[in-house]
C-alpha cells in the first residue's frame, strides 16, 4: 500500500521551510564553534595565569637571593639563584610558545571564519548579511592594563614578554 505525498504528516509547522531548519542547524553549529573557542581560549588563559604566578613566584625568590650581598652569599644561595635563574626561564619559553599558539589558533579561525561567512552567504543569502559572520559578535571582556597585545575576536590577551604582575589576560 503506497501512500502518496499528501498522506504523510510532519513534525514540523507547514510553515517552516526545509532552508529555514537548515539555516537555524548552521546557526546553532556556529554558536557551538563559538563556545568550543572560548572554551580553548579560556583554556588558555588559565594556563597563562598559573605560569605568570609561577614566574612572579620565582622572581620574588630570585629578588630575595639577589639583594643578598655577594661576600654573604654561601655556595648553596649561588646554586639556588642559578636554579631559580633556569626554571624562570623554562617558564618563560613555555609562556612563549603558548602565546604563539594562542596567535596561531587566532589566525586559524580567522580564516575558518572567512570561510564559513563565503559559505552561509552562497547557501542562505536572505539570511546572512554579506558581512563577516562574526562581526557582531562581542564577549565581555575586562579593561586592558598593557601596551602590546594580541587579540582575537573574543578579546583574548596574553603579551608575548611576561614581567610578573605586568601579565595580564583578557
Amino acid at each position: 500500500m503506497e501512500k502518496s505525498t499528501e498522506d504523510v504528516i510532519s513534525m514540523a509547522d507547514s510553515t517552516v521551510t526545509v532552508e529555514d531548519i537548515e539555516g537555524e542547524l548552521f546557526k546553532i553549529e556556529r554558536i557551538r564553534d563559538i563556545l568550543v573557542r572560548r572554551e580553548s581560549e579560556l583554556r588558555y588563559m588559565m594556563d597563562d595565569i598559573k605560569l605568570c604566578n609561577e614566574i612572579t613566584r620565582l622572581k620574588k625568590e630570585l629578588q630575595k637571593l639577589v639583594s643578598i650581598p655577594d661576600k654573604d652569599k654561601s655556595k648553596e644561595d649561588r646554586q639556588k639563584e642559578e636554579e631559580l635563574l633556569l626554571q624562570i626561564n623554562k617558564l618563560v619559553e613555555t609562556r612563549d610558545f603558548l602565546v604563539d599558539d594562542v596567535e596561531f589558533e587566532r589566525l586559524r579561525e580567522r580564516e575558518e571564519d572567512r570561510e564559513m561567512a563565503a559559505f552561509l552567504q552562497s547557501r542562505f543569502p536572505k539570511v546572512m548579511p554579506a558581512k563577516d559572520a562574526l562581526n557582531g559578535q562581542r564577549v565581555a571582556s575586562k579593561p586592558q592594563r598593557t601596551s602590546t597585545p594580541f587579540v582575537t575576536k573574543t578579546r583574548l590577551t596574553l603579551l608575548k614578554d611576561c614581567c610578573g604582575y605586568a601579565c595580564s589576560v583578557m
